[in-house]
């Protein structure tokens, strides 16, 4: 089994690339999709091939794609681009991936997503049959665009090709920066608002059991732990005061991104490894 890894020099990727090399069983080999070689030395040191090119590039992802059985389709474009380059990787070019795998024979294709496509809350847990809203404090050009990528390669389901879809909640650990920059969000939110997490280990155990599952064809999962963070709880991981401000401002949307594992769990047997931010701060993985 050959698979295809793209977005391996962000965040999550290159955290998740290690794992899957690390667990694959002889006759499984990785490859990775990158534009820069200096940055693709230590995944090719722990194994990988690597393809240079673009994913926007359509002569690049021929070559990725040959030979191919599955497709784990991390790259994504969020925070400080501007929203046409959003819509070029989030979507166009992660719909042309799909095509161009579903051309090339490959059976299985895992799409990265986001929470944030739900939208508005729903007064509970989100689950992953709820549809669309759009709206919400962080409603934009990146959840939009990860909305619109899933459905059109969730439609090449029914065209041959095992698409299935993991979304992911606030990511953080293992020297990952965003929880240092929760705070540009967290500094004007209500004391109790809260954020829905999960520690890189638990992504990448997601990603792998939607990877290897058999079975769940044509689904979307929730990839979380078990406890969101408030306001409060972000400023103390930090070490920072929370502003007193913060005491006086009510949550517009208390369920906002908070989302349901119960189908993970079922189906897959996902259990976090780091159920809550502050055991994975008592293990050190912070």
């Amino acid at each position: 089994m050959l698979t295809l890894v793209t977005g391996t020099t962000g965040q999550v990727g290159r955290r998740f690339v290690p794992r899957l090399l690390a667990q694959s069983r002889p006759g499984e080999r990785v490859r990775i999709l990158v534009r820069d070689e200096a940055r693709a030395e230590r995944f090719a040191e722990l194994g990988a091939e690597v393809v240079l090119g673009d994913l926007r590039d359509p002569e690049a992802l021929g070559k990725a794609v040959a030979g191919v059985d599955a497709v784990v389709n991390v790259a994504a474009s969020f925070r400080g681009v501007p929203d046409e380059e959003a819509w070029a990787v989030n979507r166009d070019a992660a719909v042309e991936l799909g095509r161009a795998a579903l051309a090339s024979g490959v059976h299985r294709f895992v799409q990265v997503s986001t929470g944030m496509v739900y939208g508005t809350g729903r007064g509970r847990p989100l689950v992953e049959e709820d549809e669309i809203r759009p709206g919400g404090m962080m409603w934009g050009a990146y959840s939009e665009s990860k909305a619109k990528a899933e459905r059109e390669l969730l439609a090449l389901d029914g065209e041959g090709m095992d698409v299935r879809v993991g979304r992911l909640p606030f990511v953080y650990g293992e020297g990952d920066p965003h929880l240092a920059q929760s705070l540009r969000w967290a500094a004007t939110w209500a004391s109790a608002q809260r954020l829905q997490m999960a520690h890189h280990a638990d992504i990448a155990q997601g990603l792998l059991r939607l990877l290897h599952a058999p079975g769940v064809a044509g689904r979307i999962y929730n990839i979380a732990d078990d406890a969101p963070v408030t306001t409060v709880e972000l400023h103390q991981l930090n070490g920072v005061e929370t502003p007193a401000e913060a005491h006086d401002r009510t949550d517009p949307d208390p369920w906002f991104g908070i989302m349901s594992t119960e189908r993970i769990r079922r189906d897959l047997g996902f259990r976090p490894l780091y159920p809550t931010v502050w055991s994975a701060r008592d293990a050190g993985a912070l």
